[in-house]
């Protein structure tokens, strides 16, 4: 099984909020802790503990029993995709932030560059040596230091076209080869669909704040 790697154990619980597939949950799993995953769909490929509900609703209920919250909320809104489609979506940033600062727990908001987080750090998939840029902001409750940002070198494969040698995979839409894109994002478990909602496996801290006290913003 894919959650049985061996790891190391920390013994602290994460919710991983808006979890889809488990992209995220699985670096969190990886760095010891033991996930929780929350989505209102059906998530069948979810490795870890999974309970379909409303995030919101859950987090209101039961975010003070974990030690650290991961949030993915939905990024259609702020993609210039749906900007020049026109499409509507639901802003939940704002309420989600106040549901997490409301546990008192560390917690973490990622999503896609125009999302309105607060002091975001920005990671790439160049960053971690990763065939794919795919730039996503994370808004922490403690700090987190900014990461060097290679120069982009490689060209991203063009929609629908076969990743040529040398070229880095543009993995959203209707993108070609899965098996590719499995390998790119660390998600050998994945379907198209969780490959292009997801973040690739990240390397979360392994040693959050101390939840004795609520977290500050630093």
């Amino acid at each position: 099984m894919l959650h049985q790697l061996p790891r190391p154990t920390s013994g602290l619980r994460v919710l991983d909020l808006f979890c889809c597939q488990g992209g995220a949950g699985m670096g969190y799993h990886l760095a010891g802790f033991d996930v929780t995953g929350i989505d209102n769909a059906p998530q069948p490929r979810y490795p870890f503990t999974f309970h379909q509900a409303d995030a919101l609703a859950y987090l209101a209920d039961h975010g003070s029993e974990f030690d650290l919250i991961h949030a993915s909320p939905p990024c259609q809104r702020y993609t210039n995709a749906q900007k020049i489609r026109g499409n509507q979506h639901p802003d939940l940033v704002q309420p989600l932030r106040d549901l997490l600062t409301a546990t008192g727990r560390p917690y973490v908001i990622e999503n896609v560059p125009g999302a309105p987080l607060l002091a975001p750090v920005e990671l790439c998939g160049s960053m971690f040596g990763l065939r794919t840029y795919r730039h996503r902001l994370f808004e922490t409750s403690f700090a987190v230091p900014a990461l060097h940002h290679p120069r982009h070198l490689a060209p991203n494969a063009k929609m629908g076209r076969p990743v040529r040698d040398g070229e880095f995979m543009h993995i959203v839409g209707n993108f070609s080869n899965v098996p590719l894109a499995r390998e790119v994002m660390a998600m050998p478990w994945a379907t198209r669909d969780g490959l292009r909602e997801a973040i690739p496996r990240p390397t979360p801290p392994t040693s959050p704040p101390s939840t004795s006290q609520p977290p500050g913003r630093r």
